[in-house]
C-alpha cells in the first residue's frame, strides 16, 4: 500500500488548523495500519497541491509526525512511515493499566465519576512535568 491510495481531507472552515487535520488523519492511518512501516507519504508539494494548502502547512504536519516518531524525512528520499511495531503493545499495556486502576477504584468503592476525576487529575498533573 502506498500513501497515495489513502484519502486525506481538510475542512477549511473547521476551527482545527489545517496542519493538525492532516497530522491527525495521517497519525490515525498509521495507528490502524492503513499506512505501514516503509510506506512513503506524498511529497510536501504534491500533498499541499492536492489539498489546496501552503507547502509550510504540510511541512508542519510532517514535522509533528516526525516528532511523534511516526515518520522519518530524508532529503532526497522523502517521508516514510516508521511507525514502531510497539504501538499495539503500548495500547495493550495502557488497557492493562486501566483495568488494574479500575479494579483498585472498585476496591476503594470509588464512583465512576471519582475514578475518572482521579485519572483527569493525574493526566493534568503530568502535563506540567
Amino acid at each position: 500500500m502506498t500513501a497515495h491510495s489513502v484519502r486525506i481531507t481538510v475542512n477549511h472552515a473547521a476551527p482545527v488548523p489545517p496542519y493538525e487535520q492532516v497530522r491527525a488523519q495521517l497519525a490515525d492511518l498509521i495507528s490502524v495500519g492503513r499506512l505501514r512501516h516503509g510506506d512513503r507519504l506524498p511529497s510536501v508539494r504534491q500533498l499541499a497541491s492536492d489539498l489546496g494548502l501552503a507547502n509550510n502547512t504540510v511541512v508542519r504536519a510532517y514535522r509533528e509526525l516526525e516528532s511523534a516518531g511516526l515518520v522519518r524525512t530524508r532529503r532526497g528520499s522523502g517521508t516514510q512511515v516508521i511507525a514502531p511495531p510497539s504501538i499495539a503493545d503500548s495500547k495493550e499495556k495502557l488497557a492493562e493499566q486501566a483495568r488494574l486502576f479500575a479494579i483498585t477504584a472498585r476496591q476503594l468503592n470509588a464512583t465512576d465519576e471519582e475514578a475518572l476525576a482521579a485519572i483527569r487529575h493525574a493526566l493534568a498533573s503530568t502535563d506540567s512535568v
